[in-house]
């Protein structure tokens, strides 16, 4: 066989770049995947690669490294490997009870030319394999060889219930738990897709089948037990299974026994959640990182307060958060430009604001017994991390104390009342001396953010490459820690259809049907199936993360940036 020959029989099509951190690696097959991601386990377990996350999809490989260099070793790791596809045993097989009441139900049939009574017929009598995770927890790809092909919807909701059950493309899934999402719903159960009291928490993995069993009441789901015999979902199992993990403040292992509840939480302000450096490393299980949005504010927080840099901290969104300290702490606040005034123990409310006394921002300070903080809102910037010596003592979920607001691992948000327990002081670490922040978002010009071309920028034509470069994008108020929402003139695509659902990289920029860019943020899926036209560096994901509603956006191609190549065989 000739060179050419074997290189047209190579199960690798190509590597796409994936902004500064990550690589899109294209294979023709799925075994060709199991056999990748094989592979790649084997070279991290050994040490030879410095890889964090390795996500799977039906003929693609996301891989996520440390650094640039990093990104560098695993795409010539990948060029240098012959690969074969790997097989795959049948898993066990379980059985959804589902209720075809979907919002989407009529239009779906529409779209694949069927009634909704044979739509129905056709999705409940195909047993179903779960090919791979991502998405969110518990986010299981179904598919088979019969499988229609449903497109998505042309603008994603902002909202799915949990337990929707779902198409798109040739794929149906059940989602997990409440969260924004773009297949078309024809049904729902009340399955317990992931639960973290479980030994295994996701209910259907990768290898199993499922077979959807049309009923005309809600279900819910236990966790199955091993064995041969199908695993059947019905209203009797697991009504009790929690979606959310939750986890306590002021309870957990050895780290937080012997902690003190330092802190009440006044006023809780509009969303404030604990943070730390997050849970890298679990996208294959469908987790995303989450952790601090801007993760230079969470480190200099720490680093203030005497902490190592990961230690659990707040992030509070446009400021209104009050703390009453319960004993004497020592606290370290920065990222957004906020006010912040310590009120006496006889006047916590402000009342008498002359009686108070400013406290300093990017600074540490003492709050004594009694004394309230009130952090107010934000003159320039959106999220502020507040430190509080000795870390906060919130149990680790996956290895994390962050609340992820997609799929609810970690504490809840704050609410009025709450009890903060604080984690003793260890170590060498001491009270930090005061630091300077790096700039924030100026509302007087527009804020510019380096971009990566690719890996999906030949879905667009040429007119609209170039108008994501030159145009002024406007942030809009339905952003949050999934992700940045763009207004302004939409891209036009210049191939139609569907894209298989790969893995996207923090900072994609992902492109759904109405041509409107959204930048995935710490909490966004591990995987997606619109376009992504580029990746913004991870050197300025903290900016992104203090871009408030309103503010205007400009993207700029990073030094050295080369266009992605329509055939998907640009150099990472």
């Amino acid at each position: 066989m000739t060179a050419r020959a074997a290189a047209v029989q190579s199960p690798v099509l190509g590597l796409r770049p994936a902004g500064d951190r990550a690589v899109l690696v294209e294979l023709r097959t799925l075994g060709a995947v199991l056999a990748l991601t094989s592979k790649l386990a084997a070279a991290q377990h050994a040490g030879d690669l410095a890889v964090v996350d390795v996500v799977a999809a039906a003929t693609t490989v996301l891989i996520v490294a440390e650094s640039p260099d990093a990104v560098s070793r695993a795409a010539a790791y990948v060029r240098a490997l012959r690969l074969e596809d790997a097989g795959r045993a049948p898993g066990r097989l379980v059985q959804v009870e589902t209720v075809y009441d979907g919002a989407d139900l009529d239009e779906a049939a529409r779209l694949t030319g069927l009634s909704p009574e044979a739509l129905v017929a056709a999705h409940s009598g195909a047993v179903w394999d779960a090919a791979f995770g991502g998405f969110a927890p518990g986010f299981a790809y179904l598919t088979h060889d019969g499988a229609p092909s449903v497109p998505r919807r042309s603008s994603p909701r902002t909202v799915v219930p949990a337990g929707s059950v779902a198409l798109a493309g040739t794929y149906s899934a059940v989602y997990p738990g409440e969260s924004p999402g773009g297949w078309q719903l024809i049904g729902r159960t009340d399955a317990v897709m992931w639960d973290l009291s479980r030994e295994d928490p996701a209910l259907v993995a990768p290898g199993d089948r499922v077979q959807f069993v049309p009923v005309r009441a809600s279900a819910s789901l236990a966790a199955p037990a091993p064995g041969a015999a199908p695993v059947t979902c019905g209203a009797e199992h697991g009504t009790d299974a929690p979606h959310r993990a939750q986890a306590t403040i002021s309870a957990g292992g050895e780290a937080t026994t012997r902690a003190e509840a330092g802190l009440v939480v006044v006023r809780a302000g509009l969303q404030t959640t604990v943070q730390d450096a997050g849970r890298p490393g679990r996208a294959s299980l469908g987790v995303s990182p989450a952790g601090a949005l801007d993760r230079g504010a969470l480190r200099r927080a720490n680093r203030m307060a005497g902490n190592t840099p990961d230690a659990p901290a707040l992030e509070a969104l446009l400021g209104g958060l009050e703390l009453r300290a319960e004993q004497d702490q020592v606290l370290a606040v920065t990222g957004a430009r906020v006010p912040l005034r310590i009120m006496p123990p006889d006047d916590a409310q402000g009342d008498d604001p002359s009686r108070g006394r400013e406290a300093p921002l990017d600074a540490p300070f003492a709050l004594l017994a009694g004394e309230t903080l009130a952090v107010g809102a934000p003159t320039r910037g959106l999220r502020t991390y507040l430190a509080v010596r000795g870390g906060l003592a919130a149990e680790r979920v996956l290895g994390s104390a962050s609340t992820d607001t997609l799929s609810g691992i970690g504490p809840a948000p704050l609410a009025d009342g709450d009890a903060l327990a604080v984690a003793p002081t260890r170590g060498a670490h001491v009270v930090g001396l005061p630091e300077i922040p790096p700039p924030l978002p100026d509302p007087a010009v527009p804020t510019e953010l380096r971009v990566l071309p690719g890996p999906r920028q030949d879905w667009f034509t040429d007119a609209s490459a170039q108008a994501f470069f030159e145009q002024e994008w406007t942030v809009t108020a339905q952003s949050n820690r999934v992700g940045v929402r763009l207004d302004g003139a939409p891209l036009e695509r210049a191939k139609d259809g569907e894209l298989t659902s790969e893995g996207t990289a923090r900072g994609a920029i992902q492109v759904p049907a109405s041509g409107l860019p959204v930048l995935f943020l710490a909490d966004a899926p591990v995987t997606g199936g619109y376009p992504v036209i580029g990746v913004v560096v991870s050197a300025d994901l903290d900016l992104a993360a203090q871009l408030p509603p309103g503010a205007a956006v400009r993207f700029v191609p990073a030094p050295g940036a080369a266009p992605t190549t329509p055939e998907g065989n640009a150099h990472a």
